[in-house]
């Protein structure tokens, strides 16, 4: 007989921790509801902030997700090859180098008169065609995505500043990173990832900036100065090289791209879009297959 002393304490509410598949629904759920809204950016930063439960959720599934239907094709290639599906940096940098434009500020190599705040941007193209343009000759066997500069306006006498990133597949394993090491140069300390928060390399103290990446970025030679973190993101900035008027009046349509991008992976991502539908191609590259 139970003492009298003693009370019975009640069950805890179930919040289907202890059914995986509750856990499995709900995160369907999830999956299904995003989808419903082709992946809206804003919405699942708002969901991540939430609460800790629903971050961990994002971070651990549904930034995966949300890369993959942006930009699947490019995903699968970042993601080829690596352990278990998993890229350098988590998915939820990825993410963020996708939809986020850094900005800049004055570096030990590269001045500017004031600072320039990151944001979101309006759409972005990657491509592993303009990656090439930034590898050294004994490091073109790796793989790079590098965006279109995002450009800002500058007051005064300045040009115009780009500011651009990228990402490596697999750079633990890159000859990239494997020059770094052997040149022996030392990660900066005050510079770090603004997608992963790693320490950096630069580029420039390194001397594994080629000419070719200047050429394909529209600036000056040595007017260009980038970062790359130990998990493969890049970042950097550059002086834009004015365009006349003949070349201004070239290069109007946003949508253009050139042949040999057309065919090597050029893709534009806009967040905003929402009207497009999954599995689409584009005119501008093999890697726009998705609202992004």
């Amino acid at each position: 007989m139970m003492s009298s002393n003693r009370r019975l304490r009640p069950n805890p509410p179930s919040d289907g921790s202890e059914s995986g598949d509750s856990c499995i629904l709900n995160e369907r759920i999830l999956i299904l509801i995003f989808e419903s809204i082709q992946w809206d950016l804003r919405t699942l930063c708002q969901t991540a902030s939430l609460n800790q439960r629903l971050r961990a959720t994002a971070k651990r599934l549904l930034w995966r997700a949300m890369c993959m239907y942006r930009a699947p094709r490019m995903v699968a290639a970042l993601a080829s090859g690596a352990p278990d599906g998993r890229i350098g940096g988590g998915w939820d940098a990825l993410a963020k180098l996708m939809f986020y434009c850094c900005g800049c500020c004055a570096t030990e190599h590269f001045q500017v008169s004031q600072p320039v705040a990151g944001h979101l941007v309006k759409a972005s193209r990657f491509s592993k065609t303009s990656g090439q343009s930034f590898l050294t000759k004994r490091c073109r066997g790796d793989l790079l995505y590098v965006s279109d500069p995002c450009e800002h306006r500058m007051g005064g006498m300045e040009d115009d500043l780009g500011v651009y990133r990228g990402v490596f597949r697999g750079f633990k394993r890159s000859r990239t990173r494997a020059c770094l090491i052997r040149r022996q140069v030392d990660l900066e300390q005050v510079v770090r990832c603004p997608y992963c928060g790693a320490r950096v390399w630069s580029m420039t103290k390194a001397r594994l900036v080629p000419k070719s990446a200047a050429r394909r970025l529209g600036s000056h030679d040595g007017g260009l100065d980038y970062f790359v973190c130990v998990n493969g993101h890049l970042h950097g900035a550059c002086w834009l090289v004015p365009l006349s008027s003949d070349e201004n009046d070239l290069d109007g349509d946003d949508d253009g791209a050139s042949d040999s991008e057309a065919q090597d992976g050029v893709r534009r991502i806009d967040p905003n879009d929402r009207t497009a539908t999954n599995g689409s191609m584009s005119s501008t590259g093999e890697d726009i297959d998705g609202p992004a």
